[in-house]
């Protein structure tokens, strides 16, 4: 079924002139409202760009993927700024707080105080680390300016990384659409694996 759906997909300037905004818009909105997985739409993007004719549809996916991630990045923490300063908060600043666990969160501003900058990047590239060390930041007061200097090599190398991903599937399977579905299942598999571990370490301790 999959097979003949790629079969059908329009030509190639078409699925670009398609493909580049949508991946702008869906990693956007991936970072600014944390429930649409990104690390498989870049995967797949890195896929279909690696059996594209163009030798730059790689280099396109990975500018529109970390260009995308940053800004939905510094939106999400603007508005988490106007909460912090807000007397009453901000339902954007509740729902971050909702999201990272008290222990991560605690963890995160210590590791923040330590190293700073380094943990900006490793937090998008650790599975939902993202969310707590950017509230750790909004907690410490950390302008937006310099969130944003230590947030542009986080982007990049989050987007490499996925995008690598897809380039890795892309190359083991001959079909685009073998090479989509191998690139999502490994991404949600890195993305899902902490957790799961997580829940059963609780489990068993009890």
């Amino acid at each position: 079924m999959i097979h003949e759906v790629v079969g059908q997909l329009p030509p190639e300037s078409t699925q670009q002139a398609v493909g580049y905004p949508s991946l702008f818009l869906l990693v956007a909105v991936g970072s600014l409202v944390p429930v649409v997985p990104t690390g498989a739409l870049v995967s797949s993007a890195a896929v279909v760009a690696l059996h594209q004719s163009s030798p730059f549809s790689s280099l396109i996916v990975f500018a529109v993927a970390s260009a995308a991630a940053f800004l939905g990045d510094v939106c999400l923490y603007w508005l988490g700024q106007r909460g912090v300063r807000s007397r009453n908060g901000s339902k954007w600043l509740r729902a971050l707080s909702a999201r990272a666990a008290p222990e991560r969160l605690a963890q995160a501003r210590q590791k923040l105080d330590e190293h700073d900058g380094v943990v900006l990047v490793l937090s998008r590239l650790v599975p939902a680390g993202r969310i707590p060390v950017m509230l750790a930041c909004l907690l410490g007061r950390m302008p937006l300016r310099r969130f944003a200097r230590g947030d542009v090599p986080a982007c990049l190398a989050w987007a490499a990384t996925y995008q690598l991903i897809g380039v890795l599937g892309g190359w083991l399977f001959p079909e685009p659409w073998q090479g989509v579905a191998a690139a999502v299942g490994l991404t949600l598999l890195v993305g899902g694996a902490p957790a799961v571990w997580r829940r059963m370490r609780v489990r068993f301790s009890h």
